[in-house]
């Protein structure tokens, strides 16, 4: 966990974009300083109900009835000038009360919404999400649940900084508003023959110290452990959504026992460290509550001399007490915020947790979006061909899967590429595509490309929405989506355009794959690579769809992965990628 120093830095560079640099930097200060402008306004109040509290004691003291049902409902004179009614005083602090609350939440959902998107916006550009997946495992702290990061993490960051923030600058104005006037109903106390003015402040001081030392000793651990709970929790609900979407998979390898104990393995883990915040919290809250409980009587314990003394009236005993508390409260902020036993409540171990978290996954991004540039080099096409020149391809390891191959693929010539799994046919693709970051050399894509992976992204949302992806529905009429639909041997699905539910569970992988080709069908590319797209398909529906693929698109040059001799002789050509004796990989043409 990083030091105050560092941790107020990041919070800072999480902050500053949206208060400084964004669209809405004018309104969200006007906000900001409207919320501030209020909760200044409601220390005020406390300042004059502390005030009013010394006048309402004072007349219960004096029996003052006319003084009682001033205090309550009018107003009333006192020597120090005119003091407003209880009823009064109350109306505003409700009214102020009520919409520094309104605009605080407005304030939070709009940052929210404009740091999600910042996020969302920087996670898939340059495809730092895919760069990220790649190299999770090198940098698993930082890299984890990407998903939690977005939805949970930026809510929790925006709700605790507003909060805590404001809170820390709200204790700023109290500690000076009631520091004078605990001052001058100190008075003097005399200690080993010294006259200490003002004592009850450095009681007060001294209490306070002592408290937040004791919080800091005690409750330290808590912000690794707090780290620690929210990556494991997203680990076990990420388990649980990866089994509801792979349900018939594991139906049919009977993997039952399996998967619960991969659930009971996280869920354990998740439990175990649960129990070493339960146990820091324990000690922590016994430490707390004791503090606060001793000091809701500790300043009428330190004031009492003076009172029977007959140096202070009851209405000033009360004020004293008040504002004791006040002072205190305001030097304990620590021990007030640290830690809670709940992580989304507003506390500095919760957000020291959440700020690491945020500022470790947009380092990743920093990363991700910095290696964007390295690698291999992609480029346009000028003549219409796939040229690849000097191509090394490798694992994240850095185990190399092709070494400095030297192609040119050229337009309305189809080839099949084949070798044996494992030897990098679809890492290939995906050199061609620009997604893959390992790697060396330059390769030139033609325009207008189209890549179908063996196993098709289905969104969420209405069949048109899944047919056009990743166009929008509205580039393509009903007649075209239909044609697409029949074509690709889904003539069932011509009436469920409008269909709005969770497809990818209603469809068989074949039937998947057939939306896919659909999908390829609308966009009319001039190229289209397929990653075994066709798999899923038995040997006569396979050859049918290559079929209507050179009918619809005869203009189109089709480059395949496929491991069926049947799909490599749809093709002009067959190139191999296989290991050479060194151990490097190779492309090698194939003599029909």
């Amino acid at each position: 966990m990083r030091g105050i120093g560092p941790f107020l830095r990041g919070v800072w560079h999480l902050a500053k974009p949206y208060f400084t640099r964004s669209e809405e930097r004018w309104s969200a200060l006007l906000l900001l300083g409207s919320i501030l402008g209020m909760r200044f306004a409601l220390v005020g109040m406390t300042v004059v109900l502390s005030y009013w509290n010394r006048e309402f004691f004072n007349a219960l003291q004096a029996k003052d009835w006319d003084a009682f049902i001033d205090l309550l409902f009018l107003y009333h004179r006192t020597d120090s000038g005119l003091m407003p009614g209880f009823c009064e005083v109350a109306v505003v602090y409700i009214v102020i009360a009520i919409y520094y609350t309104y605009l605080s939440q407005w304030l939070q959902i709009r940052w929210r919404r404009w740091l999600t998107g910042r996020f969302l916006d920087n996670w898939l550009a340059n495809r730092a999400y895919y760069t990220i997946a790649m190299t999770q495992d090198r940098t698993r702290g930082a890299t984890d649940n990407p998903d939690q990061r977005i939805a949970e993490d930026v809510r929790d960051f925006v709700s605790h900084t507003l909060t805590l923030s404001i809170s820390f600058v709200a204790n700023i104005a109290t500690l000076v508003s009631f520091l004078g006037i605990l001052w001058g109903l100190s008075g003097a106390i005399t200690v080993f023959g010294y006259q200490v003015n003002g004592y009850l402040v450095w009681v007060a001081l001294a209490y306070a110290v002592v408290g937040t030392w004791l919080t800091h000793l005690v409750g330290k651990p808590l912000a690794a452990l707090r780290f620690r709970q929210q990556q494991v929790e997203a680990d076990f609900r990420y388990a649980l959504v990866r089994f509801r979407e792979n349900m018939e998979a594991v139906a049919l390898y009977r993997g039952e026992e399996e998967e619960k104990a991969g659930f009971k393995s996280r869920f354990a883990a998740l439990a175990d460290n649960w129990w070493g915040i339960m146990q820091r919290i324990k000690r922590l809250t016994a430490l707390v509550t004791g503090y606060d409980e001793v000091a809701s009587i500790f300043p009428l314990v330190v004031a009492a001399p003076r009172y029977f003394a007959g140096q202070m009236s009851l209405g000033a005993l009360t004020q004293t007490a008040g504002a004791f508390g006040r002072v205190q409260g305001t030097l304990s902020w620590l021990v007030s915020h640290y830690s809670s036993a709940e992580a989304n409540d507003p506390s500095l171990t919760s957000w020291t947790a959440i700020v690491e978290r945020l500022l470790s996954f947009h380092n990743a991004i920093e990363r991700a979006h910095a290696s964007a540039g390295s690698g291999i080099a992609m480029g346009a096409s000028a003549d219409g061909a796939l040229h690849l020149s000097g191509v090394t391809i490798a694992l994240p390891d850095g185990t190399s899967l092709l070494d400095g191959a030297d192609l040119t693929l050229t337009p309305g010539h189809s080839v099949v590429v084949t070798g044996a799994s494992g030897t990098g046919k679809s890492t290939l693709f995906r050199a061609i595509a620009g997604i893959w970051p390992f790697g060396a050399g330059r390769i030139d894509v033609p325009p207008n490309t189209f890549f179908l992976p063996q196993a098709p992204y289905i969104p969420l949302g209405a069949l048109r929405h899944v047919i056009a992806y990743p166009r929008l529905a509205a580039d393509f009429s009903d007649d075209d989506m239909v044609m697409a639909l029949a074509d690709a041997g889904l003539p069932g699905l011509v009436d469920q355009l409008d269909v709005d539910e969770n497809w990818a569970n209603h469809l068989s992988g074949g039937e998947k794959q057939r939306v896919a080709l659909a999908r390829a069908l609308l966009a009319k590319p001039d190229w289209i690579f397929l990653d075994e797209a066709t798999a899923s398909l038995d040997p006569v529906a396979e050859s049918d769809l290559y079929r209507v693929l050179r009918e619809r698109l005869p203009n189109a040059t089709l480059i395949s992965i496929a491991h069926r001799p049947s799909v490599a002789g749809l093709h002009d050509g067959e190139l191999r990628l296989e290991r050479t004796a060194a151990g490097s990989g190779a492309l090698v043409a194939v003599t029909r």
